[in-house]
């Protein structure tokens, strides 16, 4: 980690005039907290200099609930299906375009339980972890969890870093309007979605890869059966599984992405690396399911599963690591400001 901190980007402000400002909450021109919110913390019996809980609260915290985790799994292999079997038995045409919508949302609920499962959060017994964030979460929705646990933990050992899996997500913010809404419409339209679906189907000239890539292929065999069998339709896996895939979780990871870590920089102080956002319910019905809005509390103890992590957080609230004036006050304000700079503004990215 470099004990460093990164030198701020400078942007240009927005000649937007309907923007508003967020006030005291970043920087001018970039998406850092000011000083005046982040604030010397002084450690005690139950917190390190980090923010890291220690002893009894460190125990109370890393406890894995398996029982309600297993009920989450089955959760949203429910809803998947659930939603076009409605589909199916209400025969509308906006049926099915809810059931597109709830399919893409489903994609973000897989993703965060895969990366319980790549924190091997998910359940206590290793083996069982491992087995169901493969099976049962990754492979379905595409993903090769093993490569996405070594890039995961290169990003949690030093976030901006020289091996950071995601810095084109993050780098360049604020960019500008217009390239913002193009980054949008790539994701929108399955650009994005193609790149990456295609990067996987050339994964199986590897020989280290293709083994990984096989399993992921044999699973959407099934989810195609499935899903032709609750749809009634064999058009229901392309159109309401690859598809939500390529846009809506997309646009969706996206947004996400950007209101983790976007304009941010490498500092040993995760308040500078980690944006901190107020929560509401429907943010956490859409894009941040199962607590992983609090992505300050996650990054401050990657060790702290994420049904605990709104206890962190509290926790760190009351002992002063987390000042009242480091939150943004919803995700709007804070994608407002990440497209309020200049054309020039930043480096953004290709993705």
């Amino acid at each position: 980690m470099d004990a460093t901190p990164s030198t701020r980007p400078a942007a240009d402000a927005t000649n937007d005039p309907t923007y508003e400002p967020p006030g005291s909450r970043a920087v001018d021109g970039t998406m850092f907290p000011p000083d005046s919110v982040l604030g010397e913390f002084v450690p005690s019996e139950r917190f390190r200099p980090d923010g890291r809980p220690v002893g009894a609260l460190r125990d109370q915290l890393y406890r894995i609930p398996n029982l309600a985790n297993a009920a989450h799994v089955l959760g949203i292999w429910l809803q998947s299906v659930g939603v076009i079997a409605l589909a199916r038995w209400w025969g509308n045409p906006v049926g099915w375009v809810i059931a597109f919508l709830m399919c893409g949302r489903a994609m973000v609920r897989f993703a965060i339980l895969m990366h319980e499962a790549s924190h091997r959060l998910l359940f206590s017994n290793r083996r069982a972890n491992d087995l169901v964030g493969k099976w049962l979460i990754a492979y379905p929705v595409f993903t090769p969890i093993e490569a996405y646990r070594r890039g995961h933990m290169a990003h949690h050992r030093e976030e901006f870093g020289p091996r950071e899996p995601d810095i084109a997500f993050y780098r360049g913010y604020p960019i500008s309007p217009r390239s913002w809404w193009r980054k949008m419409r790539r994701d929108a339209l399955g650009v994005s979605g193609w790149k990456n679906l295609k990067a996987l189907i050339m994964a199986t000239r590897s020989s280290t890869a293709r083994p990984v890539v096989l399993r992921i292929l044999a699973t959407q065999v099934v989810m195609f059966a499935l899903l032709w069998a609750v749809g009634g339709h064999w058009w229901v896996w392309p159109v309401f599984w690859l598809l939500p895939w390529m846009t809506v979780w997309r646009v969706l990871n996206r947004l996400r992405a950007v209101a983790e870590h976007g304009g941010l920089g490498a500092s040993p102080d995760r308040r500078v690396t980690t944006h901190h956002v107020r929560q509401s319910q429907l943010a956490k019905f859409v894009f941040v399911p199962f607590n992983t809005g609090y992505h300050l509390a996650h990054h401050v103890d990657i060790g702290v599963p994420f049904s605990k992590l709104p206890a962190l957080q509290a926790a760190l609230e009351s002992e002063g690591y987390i000042q009242p004036g480091l939150a943004w006050p919803n995700y709007r304000t804070l994608w407002r400001h990440a497209h309020s700079g200049s054309t020039q503004a930043g480096a953004p990215s290709s993705s």
